[in-house]
């Protein structure tokens, strides 16, 4: 779930950042700058551990034995080099923020990159403007008692079957979502712990504020 240290890896993009988000690294954890994350990274006090980018949104190329230069002609993000960087390093559970806003592209690509993790076995935090996002797959999570807020699923690289929330305003039964109908969307928090499962499938799973789920085993 982590590294053998139970630690996080950190991954700053330059997008949309809420200063009210109480979530930030730990002593410990690994902090990677994407390319313009790093001046997200430095205005709220912090040294990232490693800087990578191809630094076109940076607008320059920070120096250092910490930066890894990557060319504009690639075929992953910055925030995906800055993924496997830390999975070298033997980190298994990723937060990230500052990757949300701006392109909406680059965005849907920080999805994906959350489908990814949990393909692998691996958990994701992202942590955009007002709400937090991570995936699960084959396995269910669960949310502390929230008093209100929204939470949406979706299906992702194809159906889902056999979703089940419970605790949440609209609760669902060993259900089948598509990846093209948004059935999951704007469910809410009702003051109960909220438990989501999927037993075949991907799901994206969105919650208003910046609650930390609990993954299953």
């Amino acid at each position: 779930m982590a590294n053998e240290s139970g630690q996080t890896c950190w991954i700053f993009g330059g997008g949309e950042f809420d200063p009210a988000c109480p979530h930030i690294p730990e002593t410990g954890d690994l902090l990677i700058a994407a390319d313009s994350g790093l001046e997200l990274a430095l205005r709220l006090g912090l040294t990232p551990d490693l800087t990578v980018g191809d630094f076109d949104s940076l607008g320059r190329v920070p120096t250092g034995d910490n930066v890894v230069k990557l060319p504009v002609e690639k075929d992953v993000t910055d925030a995906a080099a800055a993924v496997k960087l830390g999975r070298e390093r033997g980190y298994a559970r990723f937060a990230f923020v500052g990757c949300t806003g701006g392109r909406p592209d680059h965005t849907f690509a920080a999805y994906q990159l959350l489908a990814e993790l949990a393909g692998r076995g691996e958990e994701g935090l992202l942590f955009g403007d007002g709400f937090t996002v991570t995936a699960i797959k084959n396995g269910s999570l669960s949310f502390p008692a929230l008093s209100g807020g929204t939470l949406s699923v979706f299906a992702v690289g194809g159906d889902a079957s056999g979703v089940t929330i419970s605790g949440a305003f609209y609760p669902l039964s060993d259900a089948t979502l598509a990846p093209i109908f948004p059935l999951g969307v704007s469910n809410s928090f009702t003051g109960k712990p909220v438990t989501v499962e999927v037993k075949h499938g991907t799901l994206l799973v969105f919650a208003e504020g910046y609650p930390i789920p609990t993954f299953g085993k």
